[in-house]
Parts: structure tokens; sequence; C-alpha cells
């Protein structure tokens, strides 16, 4: 007699030995099962460990949640994030996890218990991308081409691992696609009446609220945070003023004054797709000068102004009436270097510093002003700056206009959130190799760049919208 309690394994080699004559082969399990009153299954088969990333495809400004699944429960195991730049150098992060009982892992609930950070933090594995140990110095992640993306290679490893070991196996992996640019926004290059920058228009026919995008001293034609805010509807034309081979030579003088800079302005508000009532600016840096500088000027009238961690001043005297400004380098008296040579050019922006007659009239300003302060700044005296701009305010009467968000650990290079933040990069090659601090602690500045890209949303919805 067979007893209910063999494998189904083992009928099967009783059935072929023809062991069992009373049961022909060619009846199926279900005839079997009858037969013998029940079998119990056993298998030994589980599911092969599974992550997921949601969305695999979306805007560098949205987040993104990470899951593994089919897990052993309460194990060891390593999230990992890892992006070649442009530049072909790796960037990684990673977490140390714990699966739950039910053999899961979940950056939305879970805490990091080691790695790049701490703590439950559903973006670290993107806000805390560094260079992998060997890489070049100096490194700053920035998105030069805006029509590709960013692609992230998220890994789960098996224990607390690093992943530049590479002792670890991959238990699964997926990966995820970071775009600065919507479909159907439009990229356009502006080569007019001497302007050189880039236009980015949203989908659909328009008008629509535009931004005039303005940067620091790096120079060159910055693009991503101008096709982010073309992403999220507003018209927006990134402009170069310096360091760029379509501008006057030389590259390490800003050649372009008041005129460029209005020129520009017009050029946005003037298109037939832009809400010419509808127009601000946003510096950042040497570009918060420029956006104040352009703002008090008698025939341009912004909606709103967003300046973050810049001066209101300049330490070099404007060379003509036109406004362009001596060679950059002629202000090294106020650079401060640190014991590994690392240069800091905040005191250049210290209000007693700057030449007098650059100091921008603020009392002119007719617009709301949204500033935005890191308090651990090292390439700006952002805080100092920030509250001259409210006491000049608050001494004219136009208090109402100033609003200021300041962020503690946050440093210089507040950019759209979920991106990395480099606390100090290389600055110049010639004539000298040179790499300057902008301070930041990696969680407290990636805090303050979600929440200053939200607020920075508030504000331009409740300004610039027709």
């Amino acid at each position: 007699m067979v007893r209910a309690h063999l494998s189904v394994t083992t009928l099967r080699k009783l059935i072929e030995m023809k062991m069992i004559p009373c049961i022909s082969a060619h009846r199926n399990l279900t005839c079997l099962h009858r037969a013998l009153g029940g079998i119990r299954w056993k298998s030994s088969y589980r599911q092969a460990p599974l992550l997921t990333a949601a969305p695999a495809r979306g805007l560098i400004d949205e987040p993104i949640s990470v899951k593994g699944r089919f897990l052993p429960p309460h194990c060891p195991v390593t999230v990992c994030a890892q992006m070649h730049s442009e530049d072909g150098d790796l960037w990684e992060a990673f977490g140390h996890y714990n699966t739950t009982s039910d053999g899961t892992v979940s950056l939305t609930r879970d805490h990091s218990v080691g790695g790049s950070y701490l703590g439950c933090e559903p973006m670290g594995l993107f806000w805390g991308l560094q260079p992998a140990p060997g890489a070049r110095k100096g490194l700053r992640l920035r998105k030069k081409n805006v029509e590709t993306p960013f692609v992230v290679h998220v890994s789960l490893l098996d224990g607390h691992v690093s992943p530049s070991e590479r002792q670890s196996t991959e238990l699964a992996a997926v990966t995820t696609e970071r775009w600065y640019m919507a479909p159907g926004v439009r990229r356009i290059e502006i080569r007019q009446n001497g302007v050189v920058g880039t236009l980015f228009l949203p989908p659909g026919p328009g008008p629509v609220p535009a931004i005039l995008d303005l940067w620091g001293m790096g120079g060159g034609l910055v693009e991503y945070r101008a096709a982010l805010f073309a992403s999220r509807g507003y018209a927006s034309l990134s402009l170069a003023y310096l360091g760029h081979k379509d501008l006057p030579a030389p590259r390490n003088r800003i050649n372009v004054g008041d005129s460029y800079f209005k020129t520009a302005f017009h050029l946005l508000q003037e298109h037939p797709q832009v809400c010419a009532d509808r127009v601000g600016i946003i510096g950042l840096s040497f570009g918060v000068y420029l956006t104040l500088r352009l703002a008090t000027q008698p025939d341009i009238s912004p909606s709103c102004l967003i300046c973050i961690n810049g001066p209101v001043g300049s330490t070099v005297t404007l060379s003509d009436a036109d406004g362009r400004t001596e060679q950059f380098e002629s202000d090294q008296k106020y650079w401060v270097f640190d014991d590994d040579g690392y240069v800091s050019f905040k005191a250049l922006s210290l209000p007693a510093n700057l030449a007098p007659e650059t100091i921008v009239k603020i009392e002119k300003l007719t617009c709301p002003l949204l500033c935005i302060v890191g308090e651990d700044d090292l390439s700006s005296s952002s805080i100092e700056c920030a509250n001259l701009m409210e006491e000049t305010l608050r001494a004219a009467g136009k208090h109402q206009l100033f609003t200021c968000l300041s962020y503690p650990g946050a440093g210089h290079l507040i950019e759209p959130p979920y991106t990395p933040n480099s606390r100090a990069s290389l600055w110049s090659v010639k004539p000298v190799k040179q790499i300057t601090l902008w301070g930041g602690h990696l969680a407290s500045h990636a805090a303050a760049q979600e929440d200053a890209w939200k607020k920075t949303l508030e504000f331009l919805e409740t300004n610039l919208r027709c």
C-alpha cells in the first residue's frame, strides 16, 4: 500500500516502475489525489529577489520609490546607486538596510544604518551620490546635455558592504532615467541682437509666464535649471554673459553690460508665447547681483525675483557706464585659502568689501523678492547680503516685498532637488589648477534643496501665473 505522505516525485517514479498497477501512468495528478486521499505538496522553490524603482523614468525633481522584495527576513542588504557623468566619471551612493519580517526593504519606509547617509531618506541614493573612490579631485556633477537623461543603475547587494569593494553578490538591479527636460519641451538656441542663450518653451501654444535665468562667475551657458522650469510650465531663457565662445573675448572678463541684460529681458518678454507682464528673474551667486541690478533699471519691470546666495554689489569698480567689469582675478586680495589650498570667495561679497558705487539700490525694487540663503555658504556672504536687502527694503517701507528662506547646513550651490552637492570643486585650470569651496553638508543641503525648490515653485505660481 502506498502512503499518502510520499512526495509527488516518489509517486511518479513508482508509476514509471509499474509498482502501482492499479493506477495507470496516463492518469493526471487530480486522479492520483482522489485515489490516495490527498498529497502534501512541498517545494524548495523561492522567487528570486526583485528590485523596483518607480517611476523608472521621470524628472530630476520627482521622488522615486525604491523597493526590494522576495528576500530572506531580517537579513542585511545594501542598496546602491551608480552612474557615470557625461565626462565618464563614476559616481555612487549606498545605504545599509535590514529586511523586515516579510523579506522586503523600502527606502520610503526603512532606515539606512550605514553607508552614504543615515535614517529614512527615500532619495538618499540620489542626493548622496559622490565620486567613487579613486576619482579625480574637484569633481562636480552638472548636466551639460539636457536632451539626454542621467542614467542611474540601482542594485541590491548581499550584506552590508561598500560597492567599491566589489566583494558582494548583486541580488537584483534596476535602471532609472532622471531628466531635466520633459517630453514636449522645446529647446531653442538664441543668438539674436548679440544675446547668447538657450530658450526653453513648455508644450502648448501659450502664452505662458517666463523666467530669465542667470548663473554665476563660473561662466558658460548652464541650461539644466531653465529646462526644468520649462518642464514645470514656464518659458525660461538661460543667459550666458561670461566665458562663452560666442561672447566677446577675453573669456575671463564680463565684456557685456547693462544693455546686454536689458536686451535679453526684452527678448524674452516680447516672445509671442510669453505673457509680457509675467516675467521673473532668478540668479545664483554673482547672478544675484546681476538680477538685482537689472530689476532696478528704469525700463525693466519684472514680476518677481529669486536670489540664491549672492552679493548685492561687486568688489570691482565698473569700468564704464554700460556695466562692463574688470578681470575677476583682480579681487585676489579677498581670497582666503584653507589648509588644503582650496579657495573661498566668501569675503568678496561682504557688504563692507563691496565698492560702494556698485551696491544695488535695493529700495528701488517694486516686485516681490524671494531670497534663499545657505548658512554654510563658503563662497558668498549670503547671510550678510540678505540682511542688507531686508534692512534696505524695511527702511523704504517695502518690507512686504521680501521673503527669506535660510537653511542651516546648506552651502552655496542650492540647486534643483535630489541632486548631489559638491562641498568643493574645480574652479579653474589656468593659470593654475584651483579648487574652490562651496560649503554644505550632504543631508542638510539636500533637505534645503528640496524645500527651496518646492517654495520656489509656489512663489512663481503666486507671482507669475497669468
